[in-house]
């Protein structure tokens, strides 16, 4: 298994999105639908963060009601905080008739994360690679809230492990299961790594491997 820094992967998309042509919004399908795969049938909630990595949750979110399940939102953010490609799948999943709850307050997230509990399935989709130092804010009150007796996918990571060092940034989520996208993160390789990642599912999303070799890459002249 081959694990990438965060400026690795980092990389690997820009050149898979800004070079090659690939739109972003694929790739954040690929990534959404790969996690799905990993969802019980049954109640599915997605806590989402206004990133790239909420993204990836409301393409779950849309699987999950394509099959006709059903499913529970939680948006740590206002709607009109979400852009790009994220936005492009939220407003998909809202025009399927899906409902969204925007938690932005202490109180209002856990009282969001108090209503998943009857959930077969949670998806954790806050935050993605990169992240370092202590989390804070309204991410850290739904990690601490986050019901541990559910089935729970982490969307690439779980959400406040440093992806680099495979330590958490003082709290973290404990995922069942951890879909990370086309490479393992650096961190997993860390020992400590594996009480919050559960079993690695390492999922194609289709960024081709020359964007991952640095040789092979300067090969193609495209920089």
């Amino acid at each position: 298994m081959r694990y990438l820094t965060t400026q690795q992967m980092r990389l690997a998309d820009e050149r898979a999105i800004e070079k090659l042509g690939i739109p972003g919004a694929v790739l954040m399908d690929h990534a959404g639908r790969a996690v799905f795969g990993e969802v019980r049938r049954g109640t599915v909630g997605v806590v989402c963060g206004k990133g790239n990595n909420g993204g990836d949750g409301f393409v779950v979110a849309r699987y999950a009601l394509a099959r006709r399940e059903r499913v529970e939102v939680v948006l740590l953010a206002e709607l009109d905080d979400i852009q790009g490609d994220a936005r492009t799948f939220m407003e998909a999943y809202r025009r399927m008739g899906g409902s969204i709850v925007c938690a932005t307050t202490p109180a209002s997230v856990v009282e969001a994360m108090a209503a998943l509990h009857h959930c077969d399935t949670l998806v954790d989709a806050m935050l993605g690679t990169g992240i370092s130092g202590e989390v804070r804010g309204v991410t850290r009150e739904a990690i601490e809230a986050w019901p541990e007796e559910v089935f729970t996918v982490a969307v690439d990571t779980p959400s406040g492990l440093d992806t680099d060092t495979g330590e958490p940034c003082g709290v973290c989520v404990r995922a069942s299961v951890t879909v990370s996208f086309q490479w393992a993160k650096a961190g997993f390789e860390n020992e400590a790594a594996q009480t919050w990642l559960g079993r690695l599912v390492v999922a194609d999303i289709g960024i081709p491997a020359v964007c991952a070799d640095d040789e092979a890459w300067r090969a193609l002249g495209l920089d």
